[in-house]
């Protein structure tokens, strides 16, 4: 999400001036866009604040004018704070008003010259009752050969460890023509793979045209439409939105690629209901039957909490044998931390910190073991991958099969952007490595098109 929001904020900019740069040091405005879902976040930002500071000075003393930003969710939960701890901060603007961006920039330059250009102090974190996707433009800059797009903000699930829905605010949906709009901008720009984003992204209830609401499932019908568009995923799900039409479109849309991140956080009952995850062990395994049903290659990713409050050895074992049973291709596993202002931050039950190390070192082995069979099972069969940029060495490029994977090809930049057939030859620590399967042809099919360029000529 602060992929697509930081792109956006770049292209409500451009109108005024502004264009992206490398170098900090170069920088008219530079802004910190911020996620506030762990606890070391918002220290991360006042270290980094502390950086530009002596950037900012330094820029002073050559009569050089930065503007500083803190843009996301540290932004909108610490807004004042972060004037209050870092005074040279211009801006400080939270995750619903990036549209207003120019006006406030505007506003910090009025002020920066009664300020002397040392600490502006414009603070905006209001959640507007206009949505800001009716003000963010469509045709930006270019994203890439796989492009982000937003299609719901919010959360109205409340777990008692997010901050989200106080960062986010409430579930929002975007009306389906304008997710189709700026998909057709993408492909203009020669994207082929959408990533469709959400915080509740399968809580997507959005009007088409005749003011009728569809699901993320009938979205994804209508984006498969689209010319250009070769795949389409989305990202993140939980698990109470899994229903039987978004089920049914990943047995029945080719586009849309059989890979699945669904958050389940723990296996033990106990624990979700304490978390408030509106959700059972037992129905998330249905969920996955349900899928596995639907599409029998689908390749399954997670989220997984350890430590949270109340967490007993018998809890973390529930865990455990959950994992066991879904078999998962990749997972994301952190240690609870604290959120000020969540209702699990006060719970009295806390888990110590040796044990939580402990229980993450054990569920990330057996998470690794599970990511290597599914990885080591690729090897010797031919992949669907779509390669998207060079990699690090002469002549290699990396993509990303069906199911997610990182993959590396020796190849030349002639396939970018394309979608090919790779044999998997081996297994690296967390990618495959494989060789497109009529690398030959095409190069053959490719000299003699070029001869024939030649001889018209």
């Amino acid at each position: 999400m602060n992929v697509y929001d930081s792109a956006k904020m770049a292209d409500v900019l451009a109108p005024i001036g502004f264009t992206s740069c490398s170098d900090a040091g170069s920088a008219d405005m530079i802004i910190l866009n911020t996620c506030h879902i762990r606890e070391k976040a918002s220290e991360k930002v006042y270290s980094e604040l502390g950086r530009l500071r002596h950037l900012k000075e330094k820029r002073l003393r050559n009569e050089e004018s930065t503007i500083i930003a803190v843009a996301g969710c540290v932004a909108q939960a610490e807004g004042e704070e972060i004037l209050r701890r870092a005074p040279y901060v211009d801006i400080v603007l939270g995750p619903q008003t990036y549209h207003r961006l120019p006006e406030m920039v505007a506003r910090a330059t009025r002020a920066g010259e009664e300020k002397n250009n040392y600490g502006r102090g414009v603070l905006d974190t209001d959640f507007p009752t206009s949505q800001k996707f009716d003000y963010l433009p469509n045709e930006g800059g270019s994203q890439g050969v796989s492009a982000f797009l937003s299609v719901q903000e919010g959360c109205d699930k409340f777990c008692t460890f997010c901050v989200v829905p106080y960062t986010r605010g409430a579930e929002f949906s975007r009306p389906v023509e304008q997710i189709l709009n700026e998909a057709r901008c993408l492909i203009e720009k020669e994207t082929k793979e959408i990533t469709l984003l959400g915080q509740n992204v399968n809580a997507y209830h959005g009007l088409d045209e005749m003011g009728k609401e569809i699901g993320l499932g009938g979205l994804i019908d209508r984006l498969s439409e689209v010319h250009g568009v070769e795949r389409i995923r989305y990202t993140t799900s939980h698990p109470n939105d899994m229903n039987k039409d978004l089920i049914r479109a990943h047995g029945q849309q080719e586009k849309l690629m059989p890979s699945l991140h669904l958050p389940v956080q723990s296996g033990s009952n106990k624990i979700l209901q304490s978390m408030n995850r509106r959700h059972s062990v037992e129905n998330y395994i249905n969920v996955i039957s349900e899928l596995r049903n639907s599409r029998s290659d689908m390749a399954l990713s997670s989220d997984f909490i350890v430590g949270f409050p109340g967490e007993t050895d018998e809890d973390f074992e529930q865990t455990i044998d959950l994992i066991k049973e879904v078999k998962f291709s990749q997972a994301y596993s952190f240690k609870y931390s604290v959120r000020p202002g969540t209702p699990a931050g006060v719970m009295v039950e806390q888990v110590p910190e040796e044990l939580k190390d402990e229980r993450l070192f054990v569920l990330q082995d057996v998470l690794k073991k599970q990511q290597t069979e599914f990885n080591s099972s690729k090897v010797g069969n031919v992949l669907q991958v779509l390669l998207e940029k060079s990699g690090r060495h002469a002549s290699q490029l990396i993509g990303r099969s069906q199911y997610n994977q990182a993959v590396h090809v020796n190849a030349s930049q002639y396939y970018v952007g394309q979608v090919q057939d790779v044999y998997i030859d081996s297994v690296l620590s967390h990618t495959l490595q494989g060789s497109i399967k009529n690398h030959v042809k095409d190069i053959e099919s490719r000299q003699k098109s070029e001869r024939i360029e030649g001889e018209h000529v």
